[in-house]
């Protein structure tokens, strides 16, 4: 004979040792109408249930979500509430049943209620069996679904959510192996931040300062995205003038991670020829170019570089790389707020498809700092972003980034003009000052009066420089520009200035020495941003300059003497951040060539001073920079 049985907040059906979960409504049909679904059950207030006071109103059913010591990881409880007001627990079971008991009250739960709390958990990851949810997917989906109002009540503390963060980031292991760096402790726990973005299929955001390394974070990520994880092929998009420098990092710290870099007239036109890669390197204007066949694979990773490019929601280049098909996305950019929130929405809606919903909504819902503030909690756990103040104990006094850039087509069809004009009227005799000409080629062609037409902002290397004259004054930091051309000097400060407003001015021998220090001290004392545009030999002596942390060789010196004495500029006694220096050099081009020709003589003992013309040396250089082509890769 079946009876009604309390156990704990629910009642339930016993029949010998089978338990019968009911809903509220056969409760309601069996004990208080006596019209019972089950024949051998006694109709009306039969055991327990003739104790208890039973409610015609429903309650609203609540999941509480909160931080428990016992872990990290959220856990859920569930909650009713009267028309009155009056809050009371309830078991996960009475939940899920629809009805519950408290203090000897029976009252159903509201049709519907348990239904969609469950729905919404059973999508964020809630695991019945212990309560909690077990994955960071889980945590999102129910933090928005709590910002929103509705049957989610948000309790999961910020910092137990660092705290679990935290614990992400802590690996056993300091480096991937095959990867050919030894990591600082903020880039290991990048790396192991990226492992679990990747393992759990969520995608996510690298924000982290200039300097800090966010291209060997990627690439130990790429190397090692996890365990058990298959390597399969992963995309990097980038602006075209970094493709090689992509390229070149991957080969440098990780050799054994197979790479295309697919650009330019050669690119091949079958997704099977990209399979064979473990990475395939391509321009944000390639992916347009050919998103057909891009589509054709099924990613493993994209990862987009400079990230910034697809701010834009309607642009047709952002349009374009949302369609590729991929199992995680991850946007990698030093600024991933430009202008507006719409900006950040674009990014994240890369990373993690539709979590903000659509753009209508997401600009009515997250609008100037309120919408900031609201915004903030649920994309958080997305976003990885360390200040270089934060991780100084980790880094040396001064940071070294050679960044490899590729003139474009156009660009690289004129080098090739000048190359070989120089070379039909020199021939043999060819001495430095010949290659004058192809050094200011690539510091701009508008230095040269047969390509005075070309618009300014258009050139490859110039458009990086202004990339990062806004990362740095995104910062509200200083940096020291050296250029060995006064009209370049001239268009860099002018742009600092009218562009962002920033102190800026120029240090050549047209300034009198006299002048020097006084525009140094209001460069010092100005709080803000600001930039110095020096030319290195005339900046590269006898000055403090310690407010700027950064430093932009904008075009390479013969001499590495020369450029060496214009860094120690601002890193000197008196410099109390780390200082990034940061130089800007054409692939394939005679400033490949004096990059490598500094590094060879900085390797000479004691760095002499070297002399630039007579040398045996100083003649293979200029004889070797004279043969390199961009067109001949």
């Amino acid at each position: 004979m079946k009876k009604w049985v309390l156990n704990e907040d629910l009642l339930e059906i016993v029949d010998g040792n089978l338990r019968i979960q009911a809903n509220a409504d056969q409760v309601y049909s069996s004990v208080l109408e006596g019209n019972s679904p089950w024949p051998d059950l006694e109709a009306g207030k039969s055991g327990d249930a003739d104790g208890l006071q039973f409610s015609p109103y429903p309650v609203y059913l609540f999941a509480v979500v909160l931080s428990d010591i016992e872990s990290s990881w959220p856990l859920v409880q569930f909650e009713a509430r009267t028309r009155k007001g009056r809050v009371f627990p309830m078991s996960s079971q009475a939940a899920a049943c629809g009805h519950v008991v408290y203090e000897q009250k029976w009252y159903p739960i509201v049709p519907g209620d348990s239904e969609a709390i469950f729905d919404l958990l059973k999508k964020s990851d809630y695991c019945p069996k212990n309560g909690r949810i077990q994955k960071l997917a889980g945590i999102l989906s129910i933090k928005r679904v709590a910002i929103e109002g509705g049957q989610i009540i948000d309790k999961y503390s910020e910092d137990a959510l660092e705290r679990l963060i935290f614990e992400i980031q802590s690996g056993k292991k300091t480096t991937p192996s095959g990867i050919t760096a030894e990591l600082y402790p903020y880039q290991q726990s990048g790396w192991w931040w990226l492992r679990f973005i990747i393992q759990e299929k969520l995608g996510g955001l690298l924000a982290d300062e200039m300097g800090l390394g966010k291209t060997l974070q990627i690439i130990c990520a790429l190397r090692d995205p996890g365990d058990e994880m298959d390597l399969g092929c992963s995309l990097v998009l980038a602006p075209g003038s970094l493709l090689e420098n992509w390229v070149r990092e991957i080969t440098k710290f990780c050799p054994d991670l197979r790479t295309l870099k697919h650009h330019g007239i050669d690119r091949t036109g079958s997704p099977f020829d990209l399979l064979d890669y473990d990475v395939v390197v391509t321009s944000y204007d390639s992916a347009v170019r050919d998103l057909s066949l891009l589509k054709m694979v099924e990613w493993e990773t994209v990862i987009l570089d400079e990230a910034q490019n697809i701010r834009n929601p309607v642009a047709l280049r952002t349009k374009s790389v949302k369609e590729l098909r991929r199992r995680v996305g991850i946007a990698v950019t030093g600024t991933p707020v430009e202008n507006r929130l719409r900006d950040l929405w674009s990014i994240i809606d890369f990373a993690l498809p539709g979590y903000l919903g659509n753009l209508d909504d997401f600009e009515k819902s997250y609008d100037g700092i309120n919408g900031a503030t609201k915004l903030e909690p649920i994309i958080t756990p997305l976003i990885l972003r360390r200040s270089v103040k934060e991780v100084a104990q980790d880094l040396p006094e001064r940071i070294d980034i050679t960044e490899i850039l590729e003139l474009d087509e156009n660009e690289a069809g004129i080098y090739e003009e000048i190359r070989e004009e120089i070379l039909e009227e020199y021939k043999a005799s060819a001495t430095l000052v010949t290659l004058v000409k192809l050094r200011q080629f690539c510091s701009h062609p508008i230095l040269l009066e047969r390509n005075s037409s070309l618009q300014v902002d258009k050139f490859t290397k110039y458009k990086r420089l202004t990339e990062l004259l806004g990362e740095i004054f995104s910062l509200d930091e200083k940096v020291l520009v050296f250029t060995s051309y006064t009209k370049m000097a001239d268009i860099i400060s002018d742009y600092a200035s009218s562009h962002y407003g920033a102190i800026s001015a120029t240090l050549d021998g047209r300034l009198e020495i006299r002048c020097r220090q006084r525009i140094i001290d209001q460069f010092s004392e100005h709080m803000g941003p600001g930039v110095l545009v020096l030319n290195p030999r005339t900046g590269g002596s006898g000055l403090n300059i310690t407010a700027a942390n950064h430093v932009i060789h904008y075009n390479p010196e013969w001499n590495p003497a020369v450029e060496d004495q214009a860094s120690a500029r601002a890193f000197r006694r008196g410099q109390e951040r780390p200082v990034t220096i940061r130089r800007l050099i054409f692939a394939n081009t005679v400033e490949e060539l004096i990059e490598e020709r500094l590094e060879r003589k900085r390797g000479i003992a004691e760095k002499a001073i070297l002399g630039v013309e007579g040398k045996t040396d100083d003649y293979v250089d200029i004889m070797s920079a004279l043969e390199r082509s961009p067109l001949r890769v």
